[in-house]
């Protein structure tokens, strides 16, 4: 009974074995026929590669996995593949594709290690890592290794021993985001892997292990180690010699310097998650070309770092004159910090917002040198003061903004309207709320650096809106995808209130709060400062370049002596003598001739003539167009023929000159008094009062 059992047990045995069998080998050649090209294959995407290029073409950050040049089998140094044949597989050249010897190894392994968690590894061959790095995930179950086997053994019939290492070695991961042996000897050495020492090579063997934990970059003692291991493996397996193995170093390698991380990832930070929104490419490796000036973003740094208070953070961005980002720091160090705080922190700024008030007042048709009164004023209960506690009195508005004097800028918010300064404020780009109290005048609504910079260099654009960019060209593949286009349309105010406005900034600059920006060429800025110094700002611009710097703590607590005028304003001055020292020196174009007060000018010149010739009299009414003046201002009857003041025709020969649409004939035809008009006395000359106390300046509002 026993032996028929036997015997049945071995016919189902082999029968299963048998069908088993035929299922792998239909398994493997359906694969083999379903298997890519070699050189589809080589051309395979792991990911998609990411490069990032200053203004002057530098390569200033890489993201995304890294692939070098492509190797072949020949070009590939014999040490380099000893080496990975001898650490990963080394009956590679004889098994056919999976290793009978290392599957054994791992079910005892599995034997007796069942029940204890251990991951089996180990088993893999080359073949296998190849079939799971083109084809496969890295998730470990046994349906995964199942198919990894039989890819493995199809990849075996379809290619040689010399291609599938091929593959390998162009293909796997090494660490350090590097994909193949050239990205990783450029990764870890700085040169390609065609030239590979003994010891180099080694390193490299020895990182498909564990990537992240033998990468030179995290470990680098590990990493030699690991390397003198497979040094000893090379050797054991007679790959080199023995006087080879004992020549090699590994510990006299050198590494290739790890890139620092400065504050240009602030920049990138910044400007790469709008590639979601610019482009559509996912697959193919990008080429991102920048507004990014390296030598302005070594003096940004510089220039925080030196001026900044101590536990106080700083910020700067300086935008050209098409809203190039040519540089952006958002803290002292990236690398303690990446919270970047010219895009991101929102703060008050002080006396550097009523550029939206004095924006507001001049097209409302105020005059920068039209007197003003520093006195005491109440608002809704609101009584703004200077921060000496007295008042100027008459003052010129240019006088009043150079000094930030507080209760001038609260009766002009009261006068033009707080809401009105609060839509300047949006029309200039601010993207926070902006609350219309009284005290918004004095700048207590939150903001962005990036907001209030753009806003000056929309002034100093002569009131054409600037809108920041960062990316200028995107290319893949050597194909240009997007290309980035300037648009000049956008008219904010009149060119007359934006020189007007650029001429108050000046004075700010030249002898008002912000004389420790001036940097020996016509610069025009407005400082800041909060409450109880929590926040210094300086805003300026010169020679086509704006910039602006805010300084104060994370947590908002007081910095002691920090002011617009201080820090912030030493900071701008010491970025931008290094920023626009090889730019030409400009003058601002202020000297503009403006509309007299009090003088007639034909409305028409400004708007045209009325596009569907309608008139209406004095309460309103429209006007039967038989009854309207002509266009050109000649009276004329009905019939075509000319009339007198009263409407009557009169003979041709006693035609009188053609009537002007004057004043006068309103007066006739409206039946108003034609006496004459009582003349207007002249204006008094304005007068320039001599300027206030220096700590006239009241915080929060410089």
């Amino acid at each position: 009974m026993w032996r028929r059992r036997f015997v049945l047990a071995v016919q189902i045995c082999g029968g299963l074995f048998a069908l088993g069998l035929i299922g792998l080998i239909t398994a493997v050649y359906v694969a083999k026929a379903q298997l890519p090209s070699f050189d589809e294959l080589k051309s395979s995407p792991n990911g998609q590669t990411i490069r990032v290029h200053a203004a002057d073409g530098t390569v200033i950050v890489s993201l995304g996995p890294s692939y070098g040049d492509w190797l072949p089998y020949d070009r590939i140094p014999a040490v380099m593949r000893d080496a990975t044949v001898s650490v990963e597989d080394r009956r590679f050249r004889s098994h056919p594709g999976v290793d009978p010897v290392a599957l054994l190894r791992i079910t005892r392994f599995a034997i007796v290690n069942r029940g204890n968690g251990r991951r089996l590894q180990g088993a893999s061959t080359i073949t296998q890592q190849v079939a799971r790095t083109i084809f496969l995930s890295n998730r470990y179950t046994f349906g995964r290794k199942l198919r990894e086997m039989v890819l493995a053994l199809a990849l075996e019939r379809q290619f040689t021993k010399d291609q599938i290492l091929e593959l390998y070695l162009n293909k796997v991961y090494f660490g350090g985001g590097a994909y193949g042996i050239d990205a990783a000897s450029r990764r870890f050495f700085g040169h390609g892997a065609d030239r590979l020492s003994l010891s180099e090579a080694a390193v490299i063997a020895g990182l498909v292990k564990a990537p992240s934990h033998y990468s030179p970059t995290a470990d680098a003692e590990a990493a030699i180690g690991r390397a003198g291991v497979v040094i000893g493996i090379m050797q054991e397996t007679g790959a080199i010699t023995a006087e080879q193995a004992a020549a090699a170093d590994p510990s006299s390698v050198k590494l290739a310097p790890e890139p620092k991380q400065n504050s240009v990832r602030y920049f990138t930070d910044w400007a790469l998650p709008q590639l979601e929104t610019l482009i559509d490419e996912t697959t193919r490796p990008l080429e991102v070309w920048t507004t990014l000036d390296l030598p302005m973003q070594r003096a940004a740094d510089e220039a925080i770092r030196g001026a900044a208070p101590k536990n106080a953070q700083g910020a700067l961005i300086a935008l050209d004159r098409d809203g190039a980002v040519r540089s952006m720091v958002g803290g002292k160090d990236y690398v303690a910090s990446i919270y970047n705080r010219s895009t991101q922190a929102v703060r008050q700024p002080g006396s550097s917002f009523k550029l939206f008030v004095y924006l507001a007042a001049l097209e409302a048709g105020h005059r920068t040198e039209e007197m003003v009164t520093d006195e005491p004023v109440t608002i809704n209960g609101w009584s703004p003061r200077n921060s000496s506690g007295r008042n100027a009195g008459d003052v010129t508005l240019r006088t009043a903004f150079a000094y930030s004097i507080n209760t001038v800028a609260a009766k002009l918010g009261q006068e033009i309207g707080f809401s009105t300064i609060a839509d300047m404020a949006r029309r200039f780009g601010i993207t926070t709320p902006v609350d219309t109290h009284p005290a918004m005048v004095l700048g207590t609504a939150d903001v962005r650096l990036i907001d209030m910079t753009r806003a000056f260099a929309s002034v100093a654009n002569k009131g054409v809106a600037v809108t920041p960019y960062g990316i200028t060209k995107v290319t893949a593949n050597g194909v240009t995808i997007y290309a980035h286009e300037v648009d000049r349309s956008q008219v904010l105010v009149a060119p007359s209130v934006a020189a007007q406005m650029t001429d108050l900034l000046q004075t700010a600059v030249n002898t008002g709060t912000g004389r420790a920006a001036q940097i020996g060429r016509p610069v025009a800025g407005k400082t800041g400062t909060t409450t109880s110094n929590k926040d210094g700002w300086f805003l300026g611009f010169s020679s086509g370049l704006t910039t602006g710097v805010w300084m104060g703590r994370d947590d908002a607590r007081t910095v002691p002596g920090l002011q617009g005028g201080t820090a912030p304003a030493r900071a701008f001055a010491a970025f931008m003598k290094v920023a626009v020292a090889r730019r030409p020196v400009e003058q601002f174009e202020t000297a503009v001739t403006l509309p007299e007060e009090g003088l007639a000018f034909d409305e028409q010149s400004y708007f045209g003539a009325p596009d569907n010739g309608l008139f209406i009299d004095a309460d309103g009414n429209p006007v039967d167009p038989a009854d309207a003046p002509p266009r050109d201002g000649s009276l004329v009857n009905p019939d075509g023929g000319p009339i007198d003041d009263n409407g009557a025709p009169v003979d041709e020969g006693d035609r009188p000159p053609a009537q002007q649409l004057d004043q006068a004939w309103l007066d006739r035809v409206l039946g108003r008094s034609s006496g004459p008009r009582p003349a207007q006395p002249p204006a008094p000359a304005p007068t320039r009062a001599p300027p206030p106390d220096r700590t006239q300046e009241s915080r929060p509002n410089q």
